[in-house]
């Protein structure tokens, strides 16, 4: 069944397979998964490859926001690789978002000296964005409801810690990042204010 042809590795997990999960899914080529919604809603962004489903092409660089009550039928023709988060949307949420990142520019941020940042989608409870980071940039980022990151391009250190790409990292509410770019720069995917603690 080609539903075999799908990797699944969590990241993280709170509350057993219907929780919340942060998870890195790889669809091997001509894979595919049959229709089924998220009770909790769900949101990727596609690393790499096409993701496709009744709504279109997803290629890399692509975020889809889906709410509670959203089925679909995914699958890859080519193969592809996504970050996907489950099960962390407010009941009532609806807003559905699909981005294609690689159409956009990324703006200077004026308070922030060497970061450029993307929004893909804000309201009350959280905030995404990509942000370039400069080579050698040093960025600190104040976390009032939580921040995760996660390495597209380049790395950074935080904490003595090196990212690359694919890793992630999660610091609690209140906390305030310090990373430094590597030598390339770094490019991140950063959802704030949603602390999962």
């Amino acid at each position: 069944m080609c539903e075999l042809l799908v990797q699944i590795v969590a990241i993280a997990r709170v509350g057993g397979e219907t929780g919340r999960a942060t998870l890195i899914v790889r669809y091997a080529p001509g894979s595919h998964v049959s229709p089924r919604p998220h009770a909790g809603g769900e949101e990727f962004f596609v690393l790499d490859g096409v993701l496709q489903d009744e709504h279109g092409d997803f290629p890399a660089g692509s975020y889809v926001r889906n709410p509670p009550t959203v089925s679909r039928a995914p699958g890859s023709e080519l193969g592809c690789t996504l970050f996907v988060k489950l099960g962390q949307f407010a009941p009532d949420d609806r807003t559905q978002v699909r981005f294609d990142t690689a159409s956009q520019v990324a703006a200077p941020v004026e308070a922030r000296p060497a970061v450029a940042a993307m929004s893909l989608f804000a309201d009350l409870r959280e905030q995404v964005r990509l942000e370039h980071w400069a080579a050698g940039a040093v960025v600190n980022l104040h976390a009032p409801g939580g921040v995760e990151v996660l390495v597209l391009e380049g790395e950074f250190v935080e904490g003595g810690e090196r990212f690359e790409p694919q890793s992630w990292l999660r610091l609690p509410t209140g906390a305030t990042m310090q990373a430094q770019a590597g030598t390339q720069g770094c490019r991140v995917w950063i959802k704030a204010g949603h602390a999962e603690n």
